[in-house]
């Protein structure tokens, strides 16, 4: 679970794409369209990461930040066989009237990526909870990819918090 009260928890920065997720707070808010309050404490002192469309970021460019290496694996699980079926749970805020997308990937350590989730476009001033299974095929180790892409709005931007990976039977 991460919330990014203190840090990324092990989620990395992508190295090939064109800018990066950042962590922030809505206490120095200033007008725009970023949450009012992270999802976790509901504060505006609270954290969360965020991406913003601005003059230093072109539309159509994208901001890339992905878990740690996940195993498919757990040896321990005796009713599955072995195999663990995963899931995450994250909560979104994509507000303004020229929002890009936000896409989630499943990306195996051979690089080979699959969308989970694609949005695009305005979603309302306020947090969204989504709940996406995870691929099962094989056991080979994969990330999660949380992509955002840079809209037409120069204020307008994209907020994650509170991301959860759940590994169960």
């Amino acid at each position: 679970h991460c919330n990014f009260e203190f840090d990324l928890c092990g989620w990395k920065q992508d190295e090939n794409d064109d800018f990066d997720w950042n962590l922030r707070t809505s206490s120095t808010r200033k007008m725009g369209t970023r949450p009012a309050t992270d999802h976790t404490l509901q504060d505006p002192s609270g954290h969360y990461i965020f991406i913003k469309s601005s003059f230093l970021q072109l539309p159509g460019q994208k901001a890339r930040i992905s878990s740690p290496v996940l195993s498919r694996r757990n040896k321990d699980c005796k009713v599955c066989g072995g195999v663990v079926l995963s899931g995450i749970i994250f909560y979104y805020h994509m507000y303004g009237a020229h929002i890009g997308s936000l896409i989630v990937y499943q990306r195996t350590t051979a690089k080979h990526e699959k969308i989970l989730f694609n949005l695009t476009g305005n979603q309302g001033n306020f947090w969204q909870r989504k709940a996406l299974i995870l691929a099962g095929d094989g056991d080979e180790d994969f990330q999660v990819v949380f992509e955002g892409i840079a809209g037409k709005g120069p204020k307008d931007g994209i907020a994650l918090d509170d991301l959860t990976l759940s590994r169960e039977c």
